[in-house]
């Protein structure tokens, strides 16, 4: 063999082990990604989901908004990307405890029960303010000491919190998408899927409240989505007093 011949099949030899390392290292980068995503969603490979559907407050047969659609399809798109199954149900047939399968549930207290039975049981320091007449404080937020008004289609807040129970580290997490209105529910979905890598980096596998402010849905829909802050520790402490009595009938409680 000649060093012309040598040199040629040495480059080939090389060039191969470079693609077959090159590949197992995406490989392994790929996996450790696949199994960040699915502890941080309660979801291993063929694991159970459910995902609780509202009906539309609108209308006065059952019935989905399409925005509420949209935000399923999101959610059942991360699913499988985890590896997992999803059985859906609605508001007012999920007859179970959680932490035993991830639940993803959408939309507010108005037109979801199971998530009004959510932020009640787990959620204390929050009030959703459910009257359906028109008025400035119509589906306005109380987290704490703070009231956040909508103004449609300009600006609407939407909680997403993480919430498991108890101190059970192997419970399956709660996902809850309660917003203002149902495009502000696409948001939040959409911002989960956008950002739940750095959302796990921050709190692992620990709970969390985050209120998010939707801008001007009416010209961007739900894609201009900004971080309010984290009201983990507002929402979880039980509304003083005062505050429960004042804002009881309008939360439903």
């Amino acid at each position: 063999m000649n060093d012309d011949l040598r040199n040629i099949v040495l480059g080939v030899i090389a060039a191969g082990l470079s693609a077959a390392l090159g590949w197992l290292a995406r490989t392994s980068l790929w996996k450790r990604r696949l199994r960040r995503k699915q502890a941080f969603f309660g979801l291993p490979e063929n694991a159970e989901s459910l995902l609780v559907v509202n009906r539309d407050p609108a209308t006065s047969e059952p019935a989905v908004h399409r925005f509420d659609v949209f935000a399923l399809l999101e959610l059942a798109a991360l699913i499988k990307d985890c590896g997992a199954h999803v059985q859906m149900v609605t508001q007012d047939s999920a007859h179970q405890g959680f932490g035993e399968r991830t639940e993803f549930c959408v939309g507010g207290p108005a037109s979801n029960r199971r998530m009004l039975a959510h932020m009640s049981a787990m959620l204390p320091g929050v009030r959703v303010n459910v009257d359906p007449e028109p008025g400035p404080d119509r589906g306005a937020f109380q987290i704490g000491a703070e009231r956040y008004r909508m103004d449609p289609g300009v600006t609407e807040y939407v909680l997403l919190a993480r919430l498991t129970a108890g101190q059970n580290r192997d419970a399956r997490p709660v996902f809850l998408f309660c917003g203002q209105r149902a495009i502000t529910n696409q948001a939040a979905t959409r911002y989960l899927a956008r950002n739940h890598e750095r959302l796990a980096r921050k709190h692992g596998g620990n709970s969390f409240v985050l209120l998010l402010k939707v801008v001007n849905s009416q010209a961007y829909g739900p894609d201009v989505v900004e971080l309010v802050g984290d009201v983990t520790r507002a929402a979880q402490a039980p509304l003083p007093v005062t505050e429960q009595s004042r804002t009881s009938h309008r939360a439903g409680s």
